[in-house]
């Protein structure tokens, strides 16, 4: 993977608008998964993190807590939408 497939924990909170909290509290969960760590920092494939983000709000808008968003993202739940 080369840095233009690549985004940050700032460059996600930027893009998504969303706090840097967030991203490390769902980095924690396993909702956002780290590819790549560089200069102490952590970097996260750019199209994973948009499709696991859209469906993180999509699920989140529906009433899911985020225990069970998690597992619908490691495939081991499914939801009715």
């Amino acid at each position: 993977m080369n840095n233009k497939t690549m985004i940050s924990s700032n460059g996600i909170t930027e893009k998504y608008n969303i706090s840097y909290q967030t991203v490390n509290y769902y980095t924690n969960l396993g909702l956002l998964v780290v590819k790549k760590r560089k200069n102490n920092g952590r970097l996260y494939d750019r199209k994973d993190v948009k499709k696991r983000l859209s469906r993180i709000r999509l699920l989140k808008n529906k009433g899911y807590p985020l225990s069970i968003i998690g597992k619908v993202l490691h495939k081991k739940q499914r939801v009715i939408l």
